[in-house]
């Protein structure tokens, strides 16, 4: 009897951990849609714009046209996540995903591959929107960090294999081809999300879909000091990265005069930095805090894009020592993201749709604007590109440190209101 209850313990025990391993590995599937929608197309820009007529600066609005429709498409769903459950909106969102991504093969003008990668975006961003809400859903408050850096896992794999993949595609296939395999892969997380996924947290019928009640839920989120410290901080770092995506390739193709498949292999190098750091986050939380991991990681991003814009300027930097460079400033986003994710959302529950809408809606509305003006200053130098990875970490570390004061005078005031402390006893602050 007691084998028996033992073997019986151990093989729930085991398939609660088959569980837990399949929800994160859909949730992460989910997450990595979008980055994945962008890493495997960027090696065939030089295709793209040979043949579509074009120049490779007007294929790069179609990567801007993406970042625009998650920026905007977030801040649809939020309500629609909020209102209707995690599950049914997510499933519309793959939907619109799965048509668009196969009308992309049939494009033959640039025009209309911006149109169409807007659309594509605006089902992609269904899928970040519903992971990041279903992660405050389904685990405890204080283990969102730890599972943020197991998505940024399977976010962060995703360019190691997308550049390559898409290289060796468009070089054997062509650049259409790029497109049905993304419609492959939503098909597959479509299939996952329906039988792996728990519905989340229940439909709230109470929630209004009307602009005036929606318009006022984002504000009252917006004005929570821990939520708009951590999101745009969190915002400005992730653009950085995106202003690496959009100069990447003309820095390195250009410039360097590196052939597509060489650019998918730097590029999947360069994510392996953002692998080792979010796996390395995990180990740091056991003995710092979210909030003290942030601030080494923000402190040191700015320092190393102070180096990269300095080697740029004075022409220090050569191919590998960029490459070194950019690694090291990018691993420090492994850090930055899963813990200014978990910080932003940690003040929420039965809203959390609608907080991680704002949120993703914020990071990825930087990012797009970070990605236009990377396409703007056109230059023949990586300067445009450089120069503005070092804007973005600089603005993220300043709004840090503005908003750590603000959250800190806050609790400060909340325990002087409940303790009835004179101002004089908290001078020291």
């Amino acid at each position: 009897m007691k084998k028996y209850n033992f073997a019986q313990f151990f093989r729930m025990k085991m398939e609660r951990k088959k569980r837990r391993f399949l929800i994160i590995l859909t949730l992460g599937l989910l997450s990595a849609i979008g980055p994945f929608s962008i890493d495997m197309y960027l090696p065939a820009f030089p295709e793209i714009a040979e043949k579509l007529n074009t120049t490779v600066g007007r294929v790069g609005l179609s990567l801007s046209s993406f970042f625009i429709g998650i920026s905007v498409g977030q801040l649809i769903y939020g309500p629609l996540l909020d209102r209707f459950g995690r599950k049914k909106p997510l499933y519309v969102g793959l939907a619109i995903y799965i048509l668009s991504s196969f009308f992309c093969v049939f494009v033959r003008d640039v025009d209309t591959l911006i149109v169409v990668r807007f659309i594509q975006a605006l089902g992609s961003c269904g899928g970040m929107v519903a992971a990041r809400a279903l992660v405050r859903d389904l685990f405890p408050v204080n283990e969102n960090a730890k599972i943020f850096s197991m998505l940024m896992l399977v976010i962060a794999v995703s360019p190691i294999i997308a550049p390559t993949f898409g290289g060796y595609i468009t070089s054997i296939l062509g650049w259409h081809f790029i497109f049905i395999v993304l419609t492959i892969i939503a098909l597959l997380t479509l299939l996952a999300s329906v039988y792996w996924l728990p519905r989340g947290s229940r439909p709230d019928e109470r929630k209004s879909l009307r602009p005036g009640p929606i318009l006022k839920a984002y504000r009252e989120v917006a004005m929570i000091p821990k939520f708009y410290t951590y999101a745009l901080s969190g915002a400005f770092a992730s653009s950085a990265l995106y202003c690496y995506l959009a100069g990447s390739p003309f820095v390195f193709m250009k410039l360097y005069r590196v052939t597509e498949q060489q650019y998918g292999l730097i590029f999947a190098f360069i994510s392996l930095g953002l692998v080792i750091c979010s796996q390395l986050n995990t180990l740091l939380l056991r003995k710092y805090t979210s909030e003290q991991i942030t601030y080494v990681a923000l402190a040191c991003q700015v320092t190393l894009g102070v180096i990269l814009v300095a080697g740029t300027v004075f022409n220090w930097l050569g191919l590998y020592s960029t490459i070194g460079v950019i690694w090291l400033f990018l691993g420090t986003q492994g850090f930055a993201f899963p813990n200014t994710s978990a910080l932003a959302l940690s003040p929420f529950s039965a809203n959390a749709g609608t907080a991680s809408a704002l949120m993703g809606a914020a990071q990825l509305g930087i990012g797009a604007l970070a990605t236009a003006l990377v396409g703007m200053f056109s230059s023949v130098t990586a300067l445009p590109m450089t120069g503005l990875m070092m804007a973005c970490a600089a603005s993220s570390f300043l709004i840090l440190n503005i908003g750590r004061r603000k959250i800190r005078n806050r609790q400060i005031n909340a325990l002087k209101r409940k303790m009835e402390i004179p101002d004089e006893h908290f001078q020291l602050y």
